[in-house]
């Protein structure tokens, strides 16, 4: 597709993480916003307003509206996780290309309709998962990859956690259970478990095993909890995710010759630059007073946000479809379900009084 010829966002809702989407539509070369839909029109035209959307955005009263609009190629969801199999669904039979907000669906099962749907009508189906499409993460992938630098890979620890206030624990759509039932598991714990998929290239994990005593409000959501992965050649990660703690966004990756380590692997302390730090054949001084050499830290400058790399990347792939025939992507959708499928080993396992689960694929 031209550059004259940017692919036409719809966006479904007017939630929070809607506006920094938004924005990245803006900042994408590739794209723009065309329609927004929300219950309420009066909500819409002001939200509109207020994120600078082009005037030429139709504003409806409805999301079928925004999905019947012939000017709409493609659809971004931030909607609660109960409502995406619904929403994704209608707008892949609506011929509309579909990036889902995570967690992006409240189980396989029904991630599966959606991607089925998103298949047989040809559509490009990304979820938003934002650091993915960071310069950052292919230069660590680099790193991870050379056999002389970091070796095997051993072991992966992540974490992800904020410290929602009295007002978050109690209204926001994550702590509901008939709106976001994974809680801070599909929150916060997605984006980790795809943190370590992206390590092992992948590969699913054997079994997995919650960690005991995770934490719940009293609708039983979720509102921290850890899960232990195992691999059948020894390699293992655990991982931490919390409504409850202060921010932390830590990743640690340690091979057989070198480790890996970033703080801010979720969202960057910086938008424009975004660090992160190795340290090959790391060993004790004399009398392990000490342990040399330093970890170096690796600078990566980015003109563009990662989510609206991300937007520009979705749109890529849309417009190939578009203008030359091109197939969909598989990539998204496989790592989509990869992911999930842990989520749901992690909740069995905690259902199951913390037994492994294996994980078949």
């Amino acid at each position: 597709m031209a550059e004259s010829s940017p692919v036409r966002f719809g966006i479904l809702g007017c939630a929070n993480i809607a506006r920094k989407v938004s924005r990245a539509i803006t900042l994408a070369p590739n794209a723009t916003i065309s329609a927004v839909g929300s219950r309420s029109i009066e909500k819409a035209t002001v939200y509109a307003k207020e994120n600078g959307y082009p005037s030429t955005t139709k504003i409806y009263s409805s999301y079928e509206a925004v999905l019947d609009d012939p000017k709409v190629d493609s659809v971004y969801i931030p909607l609660p996780t109960s409502l995406h199999v619904k929403w994704a669904v209608l707008a892949a039979q609506k011929k509309k290309h579909v990036l889902l907000e995570k967690p992006v669906a409240l189980n396989v099962k029904e991630l599966d309709v959606i991607l089925e749907e998103c298949e047989s009508n040809g559509l490009q189906y990304m979820d938003a998962t934002m650091w993915m499409h960071h310069p950052r993460t292919a230069k660590m992938k680099e790193f991870l990859s050379d056999s002389q630098r970091f070796g095997q890979l051993k072991s992966v620890h992540s974490t992800f956690a904020y410290l929602g206030d009295k007002e978050f624990l109690e209204n926001n759509i994550c702590v509901k259970s008939d709106l976001d039932a994974l809680g801070a598991l599909g929150d916060a714990g997605w984006y980790s478990i795809r943190a370590i998929l992206w390590t092992t290239d992948y590969e699913l994990p054997k079994t997995v095993t919650a960690l005991r005593d995770p934490e719940f409000n009293e609708a039983g959501v979720i509102l921290s909890c850890g899960a232990s992965l195992s691999w059948k050649d020894g390699r293992v990660a655990t991982f931490y995710c919390s409504f409850l703690a202060n921010v932390a966004m830590d990743f640690v990756a340690s091979g057989s010759k070198g480790n890996l380590r970033v703080h801010d692997f979720v969202v960057p302390f910086k938008e424009n630059a975004a660090p992160f730090y190795t340290v090959e054949d790391l060993w004790f001084g004399e009398l392990a007073k000490s342990i040399h050499p330093a970890p170096s830290e690796q600078q990566v400058n980015t003109d563009l946000p990662q989510e609206a790399l991300m937007v520009a990347e979705f749109s890529n792939l849309v417009g190939s479809i578009k203008g030359e025939g091109s197939k969909p992507e598989k990539k998204w959708p496989t790592i989509s379900r990869k992911t999930q499928l842990v989520v749901d080993a992690v909740k069995a396992s905690i259902e199951k009084g913390f037994e492994p689960v294996e994980i078949i694929y």
